[in-house]
């Protein structure tokens, strides 16, 4: 799980396997396969970047991020 924020500054854990698409539209929205959408202060980024070393945890790699900022 990784832990993301809500503009509240309330923190809660997503399952990462879950994530369908992280945009920032100006702000951080993270849709899951569920349908569900969540908005957080953390930039696509950063959770990208979480999902990562998660899955690295998990042994799992995490090389499918790739980062569009240069």
């Amino acid at each position: 799980m990784i832990k993301v924020t809500r503009f509240s500054g309330e923190e809660f854990w997503v399952n990462p396997h879950l994530v369908e698409v992280i945009e920032e539209t100006p702000d951080t929205v993270i849709s899951l396969v569920t349908g569900k959408k969540i908005v957080v202060k953390e930039s696509a980024t950063e959770i990208g970047e979480m999902i990562i070393s998660y899955r690295r945890r998990l042994g799992e790699g995490g090389r499918e991020w790739v980062s569009t900022e240069n």
